[in-house]
């Protein structure tokens, strides 16, 4: 198989080969925690995840970083509004990000670096950039030289004439076209020494410096929204290569969720918050419905389309339930040759949806047509398939109490199968199945408990089978 994805700077589909062979490095623009996450912020969570698993699936041992931007005016402002420290703030948002990526399934990052925590290699950084003459200080403030770096403006296709940076406006800029690497201290801000005079970073410094610090000064793959091309990477590109890296090699960027066509934001008052759009469907479905499509298209939300997505969704898993009640446990397969053709060129989520549909009807045809066998086999495609998505039903983790529905759907079904054999074999005093029947269950983590209404199952440890 030979993975195809679309590399935003070159505008082309490039052949993925990583830098170093068996192992793929990832870096994924994370939050900046000023508020609660909505579904928009987690589409680049979703998409990535997928990414990262089929990176996975291709043998490779995925380092991937995300980071947490926790210093910025937005905290600033938002936290000062509200009379509360500004690092509280941050860290009480931080971790609703947590519990929103969890929630939906999305694997822990390798590492999770926050900015404040990296403000010595972001200095070390702005030295390089001085003293290969990228970058000045001027009134304690330190800037990025613009007109320095002659490719500046390739990755987004902007042309110098019609560059605006966006940033709050600082003071000795030669060019109002030069960015901020560093802000000089103002009162009442948090700030941090330098040699340039007491401040704190500027966001483009951030992650350029922690993505160097974790991934090295070349890494394979960086990730992003679309909104972010300009001018978070673009200048990301400049001044890191300015400082002699090579940095990214492969550029990848999501679209947004929009509403009525605009893109889903706090300041257009269309949020939909994740707690509250899980009151609607399963997170399950919540992560099915947000990874549905290209990661390069916009998702337009609607109610229905989200309905949608969870009645789509129910459907795929009805299937491997039936199978299950009438055979036992579904093991996981391995995705069929379309599903993995589908994925190859430039993750076609679509395309790889629509395998698994045609699998599941040919399973249900099986079904049917009495072949438990080939049913039992389909099955565990689909399975395979939906577990790259993060989506399969049986995952341990969808048992979680925070998806009752789930927990109370595909594993109840699942576990009674299980009992009524270990019943059926104990009424027929076949000792050795029923007893293979509860270890089998007590190496899943599920616990069996014996009362005069028959037997009742709990969760026990499993998180810790899960890995």
């Amino acid at each position: 198989m030979t993975l195809r994805l679309f590399d935003t700077d070159t505008r082309t589909m490039r052949d993925f080969a990583p830098l170093v062979p068996g192992r793929a490095s990832v870096y994924l623009c994370g939050a900046t925690v000023q508020g609660q996450p909505h579904i928009g912020h987690l589409r680049s969570g979703v998409a990535f995840d997928i990414l990262r698993r089929w990176l996975q699936a291709h043998g490779n041992d995925v380092l991937f970083i995300r980071n947490v931007t926790d210093i910025d005016d937005k905290i600033l402002n938002k936290a000062a509004e509200a009379g509360r420290p500004w690092w509280e703030w941050a860290a009480t948002h931080e971790r609703a990000f947590d519990e929103a990526y969890r929630t939906l399934g999305v694997l822990p990052p390798s590492a999770e670096p926050r900015a404040t925590g990296h403000i010595g290699q972001m200095i070390e950084l702005m030295h390089r950039l001085v003293d290969r003459g990228h970058a000045y200080a001027s009134d304690g403030n330190v800037y990025f030289d613009v007109l320095s770096y002659p490719r500046y403006g390739e990755l987004s296709g902007h042309r110098l004439d019609d560059v605006h940076q966006g940033e709050s406006a600082g003071s000795g800029k030669r060019d109002p076209r030069d960015f901020t690497l560093w802000k000089a201290a103002k009162p009442g801000e948090p700030s941090w020494p330098s040699p340039w005079g007491a401040g704190r970073p500027g966001w483009h410094l951030e992650c350029s410096a922690m993505a160097e610090y974790y991934l090295g000064a070349e890494f394979d793959i960086h990730c992003g929204g679309m909104d972010l091309i300009f001018p978070h990477h673009e200048n990301e590109i400049a001044q890191s290569k300015a400082a002699g890296d090579g940095f990214a090699r492969y550029w990848l960027h999501n679209g947004w969720v929009t509403m009525g066509g605009e893109k889903m934001s706090k300041s257009l008052g269309n949020v939909l918050s994740v707690p509250n759009v899980l009151k609607q469907v399963r997170a399950v479905e919540l992560r099915f419905y947000l990874g549905s499509a290209h990661y390069r298209s916009k998702l337009e939300y609607s109610d229905k389309a989200l309905h949608d997505a969870a009645a789509s969704y129910q459907r795929i898993e009805s299937f491997l339930l039936r199978v299950a009640e009438r055979g036992g446990p579904v093991p996981a397969g391995a995705w069929t040759d379309a599903f993995a053709d589908a994925l190859d060129e430039d993750l076609a989520v679509p395309r790889a949806l629509a395998e698994i549909h045609h699998v599941v009807h040919t399973g249900n045809k099986a079904l049917e047509g009495g072949q438990a066998e080939t049913a039992r086999e389909l099955a565990g495609q689909v399975r395979a398939m939906l577990a790259v998505f993060g989506v399969d039903p049986f995952d341990p983790h969808w048992f979680a109490p925070s998806d009752s529905g789930a927990a109370s759907g595909a594993l109840d079904v699942l576990v009674r199968a299980e009992l009524d054999r270990r019943q059926q074999a104990r009424a027929d005093r076949d000792w050795a199945t029923a007893d293979a029947v509860r270890d089998r269950l007590q190496a899943a983590g599920i616990e069996v408990t014996d009362t005069p209404a028959g037997p009742e199952w709990s969760l026990g440890d499993v998180a810790g089978k899960a890995d």
